[in-house]
């Protein structure tokens, strides 16, 4: 990759009618099962909330439900980044999804015989959270493994965010059909049944399992083995997968962006936009208009991203990220809905362009023994402070206003955006490259994994 086509290739070509990582067995097994399961989890949570309620609870009751499987997510994420390295994301990946699927088939049969009490859906989602703590973590790290050809890598994130972005969009509404006609219980099967697909996929992936950075070495590699081995206590595989977090610039600021982005923004849009749309926007069908065209929106940006790897993909990703103050500040401005859903078309295209291009550069930039490691800091890093955000948001309006908390989110996304792109680490992080602000941090850990 010396060449000006080949370091910018995005410049060079149109958008292809088939994406060449599509042609990589791997891959193609792997997001066939991945966006199939991803249409059944989009489908459950719609499931779920009207299975609490036709049992005769109310928003407390569904605040724990939806609690208990928030909760184990951010709780084990650490542990899923350990296990991962050392066992071996594909592995890893495979028992979610096959737990994930019992515990879907068991709650479908609770509801669908009448037996579905509060406590045995706490517990069953919480258990169903446990599976997608662990599973996130893996995602990240396998990914390179299924791609030959390294060009191919911002195609392969790009195509597996367009599928969360369609499944946003259609599980939802497929879910609203099946619970109505059905009842809840019938969309939980086809959620099982999507899990076991999505296993299937992983299954027959000829992934190699890890030597170095996963199974425990044997006696003779006891000696050699370096800090990529796994023979040390999960304490200090998880010092070594922070320090190695910590130890680039452009991954920490960028997750401390995420988690302000997470506190700040999102979640009091997520609170307050629906109170507003009812107020003044006219109810739960501009609501819905809005964030279905988020969705839309998001599947835009990876359409796209599809064929196209910028120079300085951290830089694009940053401004991509001042889209998501624009439906914040529509609505603190009392405009028509036509401008928030106008914002929210171009905040969702921004988010896909945002996570196709930090996924890729994460996977590029670092090695593999400890990727799931430093992807679950990074996911822990951008979600922990949701949930107070969530919570924070309406006791705060009351104090101070509807606008006035969505206008600050907007204010200081702007502001978080510029403060992030003068950080160097972060401006001229490349696809090809190391600059010299991260080079002393990438060198030894590549050294360390034999990659050289």
């Amino acid at each position: 990759m010396t060449g000006e086509t080949e370091r910018f290739p995005a410049r060079r070509r149109r958008l292809p009618g088939r994406p060449a990582v599509l042609g990589e067995r791997d891959f193609r097994w792997f997001f066939v099962g991945y966006a199939t399961s991803l249409v059944g989890s989009s489908m459950a949570p719609v499931a779920v909330a009207f299975a609490v309620l036709d049992g005769g609870g109310g928003g407390t009751e569904l605040g724990w439900v939806m609690a208990a499987r928030i909760l184990p997510i951010v709780l084990v994420m650490l542990f899923g980044g350990v296990v991962a390295d050392r066992l071996g994301s594909r592995r890893v990946m495979l028992a979610a999804d096959v737990l994930r699927c019992a515990v879907q088939g068991v709650f479908a049969v609770l509801l669908l015989t009448g037996h579905a009490r509060l406590w045995a859906m706490v517990v069953l989602v919480a258990v169903w959270g446990l599976g997608e703590g662990v599973f996130l973590p893996s995602l990240g790290a396998l990914v390179p493994s299924l791609v030959r050809r390294e060009e191919r890598l911002p195609d392969a994130n790009t195509l597996l965010g367009l599928a969360r972005s369609v499944s946003t969009v259609a599980g939802p509404a497929l879910a609203g059909v099946i619970t109505a006609g059905r009842g809840p219980g019938a969309v939980l099967v086809i959620d099982a049944v999507t899990y076991g697909v999505g296993a299937l996929a992983l299954a027959r992936l000829s992934v190699a399992p890890p030597t170095a950075a996963g199974e425990k070495a044997t006696a003779g590699d006891k000696a050699t083995a370096g800090p990529g081995g796994r023979e040390g206590s999960m304490v200090a595989d998880l010092r070594e997968g922070w320090s190695a977090f910590r130890s680039r610039r452009w991954l920490w600021v960028t997750t401390v962006q995420m988690g302000l982005f997470n506190l700040l923004v999102w979640a009091p849009f997520l609170v307050l936009g629906p109170l507003t749309a009812q107020r003044e926007l006219g109810g739960a069908r501009a609501w819905g208009l809005v964030m279905g065209v988020y969705g839309v929106g998001a599947v835009l940006g990876g359409l796209l991203m599809l064929g196209r790897r910028p120079g300085r993909p951290l830089a694009v990703a940053t401004v991509a990220t001042i889209g998501w103050a624009l439906p914040s500040a529509s609505l603190a401005a009392g405009l028509p809905l036509g401008w928030t859903v106008a914002a929210a078309l171009v905040a969702g295209s921004g988010s896909a362009v945002c996570g196709s291009l930090y996924e890729s550069t994460l996977q590029r930039w670092v090695p593999a023994e400890v990727l799931a490691r430093v992807t679950a800091f990074g996911g822990l890093g951008a979600f922990v402070l949701g949930p107070l955000g969530l919570a924070a948001a309406g006791p705060l309006a009351d104090r101070v206003g509807v606008a006035a908390v969505l206008a600050f989110g907007a204010g200081w996304q702007l502001l978080a955006a510029a403060a992030v792109l003068a950080v160097r680490a972060v401006r001229r992080r490349g696809w090809d490259g190391e600059p010299v602000a991260d080079a002393a941090a990438v060198e030894p850990a590549r050294s360390a994994a034999g990659a050289g």
